[in-house]
């Protein structure tokens, strides 16, 4: 499972000119899934994201958490984020889990985000989206549960 992290004072999602999610400060989860991804590693990564130390103390250190802040998260789910461009022009999506697998990951991980009081926004799986978000800092947190990088 990879995701793109953002800190954010605001974000939304538009589908068909409508807002399907919105939030004030939080984090931005872009959430690509991939062929070896279970609803487990979905759990793992939501709490691994929960718990990032990304926002400022009082002494402007990055030592607090999305749950420490009591912030919102909005998760898209991208694919994209499994695109392979080494050596070609196209990029290759193989690494990219199927769509119901994609979805039942995507779902398990807007769910522990959840079950951690974290409110949650979200995108449309499979739709194509328009995303606005101001990031704050800016702060861009790349992550993989593989910990390829």
């Amino acid at each position: 499972m990879r995701a793109v992290v953002q800190r954010v004072s605001r974000a939304r999602v538009t589908v068909n000119g409508g807002v399907s999610g919105e939030i004030t400060d939080g984090l931005m989860i872009l959430l690509g899934v991939g062929r070896d991804d279970t609803s487990a590693v979905a759990v793992s990564m939501a709490e691994r994201i929960a718990n990032l130390r990304i926002f400022e103390d009082a002494q402007r250190k990055m030592n607090r958490s999305l749950l420490d802040i009591k912030g919102s998260a909005l998760v898209v789910s991208q694919f994209t984020l499994y695109g392979d461009a080494r050596g070609q022009r196209r990029p290759s999506f193989v690494a990219a889990a199927p769509s119901e697998q994609a979805r039942e990951c995507y779902e398990a991980f807007a769910e522990a985000l959840r079950k951690l009081e974290i409110n949650v926004a979200t995108g449309v799986f499979g739709a194509m989206m328009s995303v606005e978000l101001v990031n704050e800092g800016p702060v861009t947190i790349l992550l993989d549960s593989a910990k390829t990088f």
